[in-house]
């Protein structure tokens, strides 16, 4: 089993070690004693002493009055890392002034050139087809189908419900990114079949989109609840539990269709048997061969 970072009061002693630092450092950046920006947040020079320590528990407001105090956006004291490199707090800040159209643009130059048509990674919340088209596209395109949950599965010796249950949310993010490393090096070729919720890891998505060619696969919320449905999923057994779960549905595709949007491409996989989905889902892949005698 790997190894989960600490859960409960040993982040907390780290967030709280975290916090001292980067206050630290930001004091130091801008020359000030601990005295003067004790004068400018009006917090007393003893509590911003265990604060700096990594002993004081802050509250939001007073957390708020240092950022305001240091003029830092109050995230900052909690990015996973802090860079010394001039260059990234430059290009950083020159990401924050640009439009939407122009970030897309920026992100599209970037992210292109990688040869990442050679593996290809579906996206799209449960029940969407991912597991069923998965198998299909992969023989279309002779290549070898790999699913994430299953990896992750087989790395925790664990089912995905109980990974959950032993280790929550977080658990299952590192074991989710570990696997997909590992499948990045194992695989020059390969159709992936991704968790829907992987597009909210900014980290794991980022690394997705920049080594595979993601395609969007989506589906009307009636379509994927019905297509739930048919699993015979306990989870949804009482009528009650099922407007439930088609509500769910619709709130987290509204969530996340932002983040799906950045797929090289997308394709509606409602009104038509998987089979003949496969001929116009393969055609959105580039430049990869099909085996005609897999061919459907």
């Amino acid at each position: 089993m790997v190894a989960v970072p600490a859960v409960g009061g040993e982040i907390e002693s780290e967030l709280h070690a975290l916090l001292g630092q980067r206050v630290r450092d930001a004091r130091a950046r801008r020359f000030m004693t601990r005295k003067a920006l004790a004068r400018e947040s009006g917090i007393s020079i003893a509590y911003l002493a265990r604060v700096e320590n990594g002993t004081g528990n802050i509250s939001l407001g007073l957390l708020q009055r240092l950022a305001l105090a240091l003029n830092l956006p109050i995230e900052s004291f909690f990015l996973a890392e802090e860079s010394s490199n001039a260059d990234f707090t430059m290009i950083i800040e020159f990401l924050r002034r640009q439009s939407p159209e122009k970030l897309a643009l920026i992100r599209r130059q970037l992210f292109d050139g990688d040869d990442s048509s050679q593996r290809i990674a579906l996206i799209g919340i449960r029940g969407v087809g991912k597991s069923t088209l998965g198998p299909l596209l992969a023989e279309h395109l002779g290549m070898p189908f790999v699913e994430l949950n299953r990896e992750i599965e087989k790395e925790a010796k664990l089912e995905v419900s109980e990974i959950f249950t032993l280790y929550g949310q977080h658990g299952y993010r590192v074991l989710e990114r570990k696997c997909l490393q590992r499948i990045i090096s194992e695989f020059p070729r390969v159709v992936l079949a991704t968790g829907g919720g992987i597009v909210a890891e900014t980290p794991t998505y980022e690394l997705l989109l920049t080594s595979f060619f993601t395609i969007w696969l989506k589906a009307k919320p009636q379509v994927m609840f019905e297509r739930v449905l048919a699993q015979h999923d306990a989870r949804i057994a009482s009528a009650e539990l099922r407007k439930e779960a088609l509500e769910n549905i619709t709130r987290t595709l509204e969530a996340r269709q932002h983040l799906y949007q950045l797929a090289a491409a997308s394709f509606d996989t409602g009104g038509r048997a998987p089979a003949e989905l496969i001929p116009a889902l393969g055609a959105l892949v580039p430049s990869v061969p099909v085996r005609r005698s897999a061919a459907r």
